[in-house]
């Protein structure tokens, strides 16, 4: 095609302060090799380590500062929210996504006309309990969530921009991005990727991010089973109950009828009054999950905050920045 690509590449990166700089050459070097007009965008998602230092001096970059940890899901939001081209990449800042894949996956959404295509590490390089707790996930989510992608959880995709014109991330929703597209109706593929073993730095992967990724994967059914119509699910619990207390009752009565004492089942009552309390408490948190979007969509607020940006090594605001951006071409390569 005769118009030049643009793309925004969006990388969080957290205590990867040895991978960052080889990262962002082989980004460059890979966009340089094939014309792209494009932009670099680090988000430090308050490492300790001394990541932000060895980023600020790197060229072509946007770096933003988060003012803390906040989570990989909130700086790739910041990161994405400050993508200016029409296409946008996201990866991983440990160095375990091949840049080299970028223009396979650009090429492929343009081809086929898809609003996303995702990576799938098929030869993982990663540790055997990594893997194995990956695979399950990947069972899960396909019974649950039913994206009809081999691995979510890989960061390397690319979309079109307009994917995210109504789409704020929380929690660890990056993994189910495609999932949440495809509920709005956007059209997602799938392409093989490069997966390399981690060269320096240590892995952020653990047991809590694997619990936190399932609450998030059940979140994500309700939002697309019940997000418009919450009394089909709440009302259809109703009336099992119902249902229920009326059976029990009918069987109680037809015991205390035959002479039977009802002494003994406080056992069986504090049963089911546990079993209703957890299951209420459970309904009531996806609830809230629902309530808690609306609020953030509505009042456009964030569930992170940026300390500063910096274009090139110099500082500026928000603001600034976006105005930046808007007025010059001096980050297009």
């Amino acid at each position: 095609m005769d118009e030049l690509i643009k793309i925004s590449i969006v990388v969080p990166v957290y205590n990867e302060r040895e991978n960052v700089a080889n990262l962002h050459r082989e980004i460059n070097q890979a966009c340089e090799d094939a014309s792209y007009v494009y932009e670099i965008i680090f988000v430090d998602d308050g490492s300790t380590d001394g990541t932000f230092e060895a980023c600020k001096h790197l060229h072509p970059l946007k770096l933003i500062r988060l003012r803390r940890n906040f989570g990989q899901t909130a700086a790739m939001d910041a990161g994405i929210k400050a993508a200016q081209y029409p296409l946008i990449i996201t990866m991983d800042g440990d160095g375990q996504n091949d840049p080299v894949d970028i223009p396979r996956l650009v090429d492929y959404l343009i081809e086929e006309d898809w609003d996303v295509v995702s990576g799938w590490r098929k030869n993982r390089k990663d540790t055997f309990f990594k893997r194995f707790t990956s695979r399950g996930a990947n069972l899960l989510r396909s019974i649950i969530v039913k994206d009809d992608i081999h691995d979510s959880g890989c960061s390397l995709k690319v979309y079109k921009k307009e994917c995210f014109d109504h789409l704020t991330l929380y929690g660890e929703m990056h993994r189910f991005i495609p999932a949440l597209l495809r509920i709005k109706g956007f059209t997602v593929g799938e392409l093989v990727v490069n997966h390399r073993p981690r060269a320096a730095g240590k892995t952020k992967y653990n047991w809590k991010r694997t619990v936190k990724g399932f609450i998030d994967m059940v979140s994500v059914w309700f939002w697309h089973k019940y997000s418009v119509r919450p009394l089909h699910l709440l009302g259809g619990i109703g009336i099992l109950m119902l249902m229920l207390g009326g059976a029990s009752g009918i069987w109680t009565t037809i015991n205390f009828i035959s002479g039977q004492s009802l002494t003994d089942d406080f056992q069986a009552f504090l049963t089911l009054a546990f079993l209703m309390a957890g299951l209420f408490l459970f309904v009531c948190g996806l609830m809230s999950d629902v309530l808690s979007k609306i609020y953030y969509g509505s009042q456009m607020d964030r569930s992170y905050s940026i300390k500063e940006v910096r274009i090139n090594g110099e500082l500026f605001n928000e603001i600034e920045a976006d105005n930046f951006d808007k007025s010059t071409n001096t980050l297009a390569k």
